[in-house]
């Protein structure tokens, strides 16, 4: 299966709109799985729409990010704008929380979403295609022994058993 991240910038570029998850109440970029015969564009539009709340258009493709390992996708990363203001605090169905960050104060995120926003920020004319170094068994292992109750929920959803909160 092949998924999708999507950034979004505020319109001066210093912050950008994160979800938490509602199954793993972690910060990250929206994103998700891209369903049979959808393409990576529709799947990223779509995805930001379920969940920030907002329509949104693609401006550019980031990059493909390849897996090394059987704990990541095969990746479309695209850079997307809202085609109206954010909903601060959206909540929905797969999101707790949506909310704009500063670039320079930006929450823990999991690996490899801090690469992956660093390569966003990074002026490149012509989409990156790059394997996905820091999700690593070893990490995996380190991030299960400092929160196990998390990455037990991450297991728990690539097995297609979802946890709600409230």
């Amino acid at each position: 299966m092949q998924s999708v991240a999507v950034i979004s910038f505020s319109k001066d570029r210093s912050r950008i709109l994160l979800i938490k998850r509602r199954d793993i109440p972690v910060w990250v970029l929206p994103g998700g799985g891209i369903e049979k015969g959808e393409l990576p564009e529709k799947a990223a539009l779509r995805e930001f729409k379920e969940e920030t709340g907002c329509e949104g258009v693609i401006i550019r493709k980031i990059a493909e990010y390849t897996p090394l390992n059987r704990l990541s996708k095969y990746t479309f990363f695209f850079e997307c704008a809202p085609k109206r203001l954010f909903i601060e605090n959206f909540t929905g169905p797969e999101t707790l929380q949506a909310r704009l960050f500063a670039l320079d104060h930006l929450p823990k995120l999991p690996p490899p979403y801090t690469d992956w926003i660093n390569d966003a920020i990074k002026s490149i004319n012509a989409p990156l295609f790059k394997p996905i170094t820091t999700v690593t068994y070893k990490k995996f292992f380190t991030l299960l022994c400092r929160h196990p109750i998390l990455v037990s929920r991450f297991l728990l959803t690539k097995i297609g058993i979802h946890y709600n909160r409230g």
